[in-house]
């Protein structure tokens, strides 16, 4: 069962968002925290995702997106429940 990741920057308000998000839709999820001087862990997410902005969600080895992707995900018909499996 493929799982949600969201990576995270310490502050960061749409990562908050996010992670409110998934908590009020009941979508369980894994909070992966990256500092902002692990160089090689942000050049490894830029590399999957091309994404430069947190959070960076993942769904199994698919991106999501960031916050508005998972708001518009969450508006869509279904909404967040395709992610709970």
């Amino acid at each position: 069962m493929p799982k949600v990741q969201v990576y995270t920057l310490n502050p960061c308000p749409y990562c908050l968002r996010a992670k409110a998000l998934l908590k009020q839709r009941g979508v369980p999820f894994e909070e992966i925290e990256v500092s902002r001087d692990d160089d090689d862990m942000r050049d490894k997410l830029y590399q999957q995702s091309k994404m430069k902005t947190f959070p960076q969600i993942f769904h199994g080895d698919k991106l999501i997106g960031g916050y508005d992707q998972l708001s518009d995900l969450d508006q869509a018909s279904g909404g967040l429940d395709a992610l709970k499996a």
